[in-house]
């Protein structure tokens, strides 16, 4: 009983510490009014994973960020960003567009996100051409591609971290007449 009363406890703090994430949407953003330099402050999150492809030129034995995968012959490099994965807000080249790196070296990785009406306004991966089967994206300077499976992974945010607000008070202690 005591070793059943402990792992409920164990359990209890390890998913009351854990954050609870919620997908980012216009609808949180007006809500909220965030200003820019408010939305630098945000723990940002991966909502699936996403994979970025790109081929290495045939013939070509580099290795780069020391990962090159053979696929169909071919070799290609990939950049893999796990669900869950923390990003920041780095800038907003228009207006309910957000570029998000999930990597600290550098400033040039970043990701483009936005608003999808598709699915309730959440801030999705957004790519500059989209087929049936993947998309076209820039990273690191360099153009890769995007499978469907990637086409709306998310940003979210732990709203408890978010909403905790810091309220200073003190108590007036009145003004008499001299």
């Amino acid at each position: 009983m005591r070793v059943l009363t402990g792992l409920f406890a164990i359990l209890f703090f390890v998913t009351s510490c854990s954050p609870r994430l919620s997908d980012y949407t216009t609808r949180l953003q007006k809500a909220n009014n965030w200003s820019e330099d408010e939305i630098r402050q945000i723990q940002f999150y991966t909502s699936s994973p996403i994979s970025l492809k790109k081929q290495v030129k045939e013939g070509s034995s580099e290795i780069i960020n020391g990962k090159i995968k053979m696929e169909n012959g071919r070799q290609i490099e990939e950049v893999l960003i796990p669900k869950g994965t923390p990003g920041v807000f780095l800038f907003s080249p228009k207006s309910e567009r957000y570029a998000v790196s999930f990597e600290g070296n550098g400033e040039d990785k970043f990701l483009m996100f936005g608003p999808n009406p598709k699915v309730g306004n959440r801030y999705v991966l957004l790519a500059s051409d989209w087929d049936k089967r993947r998309g076209k994206v820039t990273y690191s300077g360099k153009t890769y591609y995007v499978d469907s499976n990637s086409a709306y992974a998310g940003l979210q945010v732990d709203l408890r971290r978010i909403r905790k607000t810091k309220v200073s008070s003190r108590v007036a202690k009145g003004r008499k007449i001299d």
